[in-house]
This record gives C-alpha cells, structure tokens and sequence, in this order.
C-alpha cells in the first residue's frame, strides 16, 4: 500500500511516500518549503511591486505569512480577502481588519476583484496535493495514494473572551484524560472536532478523490510518536521526549510507557537553561500549569506527579540543537535514519491504529528488524 505522509511545519514541509513493500529507509522524500513561508514570498513579492492583494482559499497556518501581510499594509497597499483566509491570521475578523487593514470580502466579491489586471492574487492553502504530485512526477513517478495523512498545528478557535494558549492546553489535556494513546490527535477527515478549525481546512481540502481516506493529526504528538521509532528510544519506555519545533516546544514524560504528564511553550521565549529548567520540573513532577502559562507559554498537564528519572531525553524538531551540550542526557531521535521524516512516521502510526485494515501491512513495514511494534 501506499500513503502520502505530510508533515508541515513553519520552516518546512515534510513529505513521505510510504511504500509498504520497501524499507522505511528506501521510501521516497522531500522536504520543501513549508506553505506558510511559499505565502509569505508571494505577498512580499506583490509588495515589492506596489501591487493591491488578494487572498482567497481556506484557512492555514500563520506566522510568516501573518508577518508579510502586516508589512503589505504598512506599507500602503490594499488587503482583500475571503473570510476563510482572513481567519488563517485571527479568527477574530474584526482584529484581522484593525491589525492587518484587512478587507474581508465575499466570494463574488474576490472572484471581481481577481479579474483586475494589476491584482496580485494568492491563495491560501496548508496541504497542495497537486503540487507535491507535480514534483513528484518530475522524477517519473505518479502518486496513487491508498490514503493521505497530513500533520498541522492547531490552535483552535478560541472564543474571544479565552486565551488561545489556554483553549490549545485545555484540549491537549481533554484528549489525553480520555485516551492517553497518542492516536487521540488524529481524527479521520469527517471526524475532526469543531473546534479544530486548521485541522478540519486541511481535511476538507485535502484531495478530490473521496475514495481516498484522509487522516489528520497534530505535529507536535505526530512527532512524539515518531521518535518512538528509533530504537534507542523504544529502548526506554520511561522516556521524556521532546519537540523543539521552530515556533513551539512540546515534551511528553512517559513512565513505563504510559503518558503521565506534557508541557507545551513558545520556542521563541526558551533558551538552553530555561527549556533545560521546564524538562526537569516535568521529570520529577513539580511542574505546574500555572506557572509554564504565566511565563506566556501554553501551559502543562500532570496526571501523575510521582517522579521518573531524568536518564533519557529524545529530542527531535528543527531547534533540537538548543539543547546540545546541556547538562540533560540528551539523545537526537533518528527514527528510520531520518530526522527529518520524525513527523511522518507517527503519521503513519496514527494510520495504523485509525486504518485496522492496514494496520497489520503498516506496522510490518515499520517494525522489520526493529522487534515488535511497541504500539
């Protein structure tokens, strides 16, 4: 069988076709510039052209993007954009129009004003089938995905009145209460929960072929399960492992291979010693909530505060290197060889548990010579 694995960050996209004949070491890659950054160079290049903006498509993820159009703005230049990608900045509309001089139009209203011939027209969009296809064609080949299993990071649609910090920590922590297996992050395209909005675009514009299932799941969890794939650290199932991603930093404390606590921050606002300092309070169980939010972080979630030693850290994510020559016991996760595939390959254990038909032809494939799936 085969699967499109995709896991897409702030730097960059991650991309795995998984062929479940070869090794995971002889399936096909790539890894691209990430949507966000390919959006940002669009709106900076209509900037530099002194052109009117359009944006239309679905919501996706922020960040660089969020940062090109502010600078559009300042600049003297006109924003229009249907609601959907107007939300991809805020979901709050009339902050997208007070912060970024947004004009949020309807669909007639963009289909107008992309007909003007000094328009620069960009569409938003986290998951580009047909791009990664075309890429993948250059080198003779055609995808013919048995599904599509996709990874984003999703805030949520906070109310107006909640912090989206909190509202991310309270849904960690209200999946993880219910079912403490990672799967719990990835949902079956008609499956998404509401309020999971960056989620459910991707889902609903994911492909045009409904006979292909697709699979949805956060990054940060997507790249915990991952790293279980390396060896070493299925080797340790009293592991912390953590994602030092380029916008935030998730860890996961396990004990006995069962999840007992998480905090989740902003890389941005984290040095060597401050995420040295987080990891230790997660392991002996005096971290708090409380205080990860008040230093503007997303928050923790302790279901068991008895303490594991601190004798195993796995770390993968693009900002793994913060953490070299730290005074924790560091190793870099290298599931399959490949850093930089860590996302995609627990995309593809979340295929195993949502897909049970494949499950056993996925986990033979990712399991030769490694023993028995720890999953």
């Amino acid at each position: 069988m085969h699967i499109l694995a995709v896991d897409i960050g702030t730097g960059t996209q991650d991309i795995l076709w998984f062929d479940s004949t070869r090794d995971p070491e002889n399936c096909l890659k790539l890894v691209m510039p990430s949507p966000t950054l390919r959006v940002a160079g669009q709106i900076r290049q209509a900037t530099a052209a002194r052109q009117p903006l359009l944006l239309s498509g679905v919501l996706m993820g922020g960040g660089p993007s969020a940062w090109a159009a502010e600078d559009h703005h300042k600049a003297g230049l006109p924003i229009w954009a249907t609601a959907a990608a107007a939300r991809s900045f805020n979901d709050d509309l009339e902050a997208v129009r007070r912060d970024l001089g947004i004009e949020v139009v309807s669909a007639d209203e963009a289909a107008g004003l992309a007909r003007r011939p000094d328009m620069a027209h960009v569409t938003l969009r986290d998951f580009d089938y047909p791009a990664i296809a075309q890429a993948f064609a250059a080198f003779g080949l055609t995808l013919r995905p048995d599904a599509l299993a996709v990874a984003v990071f999703d805030h949520g649609d906070a109310p107006p009145a909640v912090s989206d910090r909190q509202f991310r920590l309270d849904y960690l922590a209200a999946r993880l209460q219910a079912d403490r297996r990672l799967s719990t992050f990835a949902f079956a395209a008609a499956a998404v929960p509401p309020i999971m909005t960056r989620l459910q675009a991707v889902a609903d514009s994911a492909g045009a072929d409904p006979s292909v299932p697709v699979l949805v799941m956060d990054t940060a969890p997507a790249a915990v399960w991952g790293a279980w794939d390396d060896p070493l650290v299925r080797a340790h199932p009293s592991a912390l492992i953590a994602n030092v991603g380029n916008f935030h930093c998730l860890a996961f404390q396990y004990r006995d291979g069962q999840f007992v606590r998480l905090f989740e921050h902003h890389t941005g606002l984290l040095n060597q010693e401050g995420l040295t300092g987080w990891i230790e309070r997660l392991a002996d169980g005096s971290i708090s909530h409380q205080e990860v939010f008040a230093g503007h972080g997303h928050g923790a979630l302790v279901l068991d505060q008895a303490p594991v030693a601190l004798d195993f850290v796995a770390v993968t994510g693009p900002r793994r290197a913060m953490l070299n020559g730290s005074r924790l016991p560091v190793y870099q996760a290298v599931p399959h060889g490949d850093q930089m595939m860590t996302g995609c390959f627990g995309l593809l254990r979340a295929c195993a548990d949502h897909f049970p038909n494949w499950r056993d032809e996925i986990v033979h494939a990712l399991d030769t010579g490694q023993g028995v799936s720890l999953w």
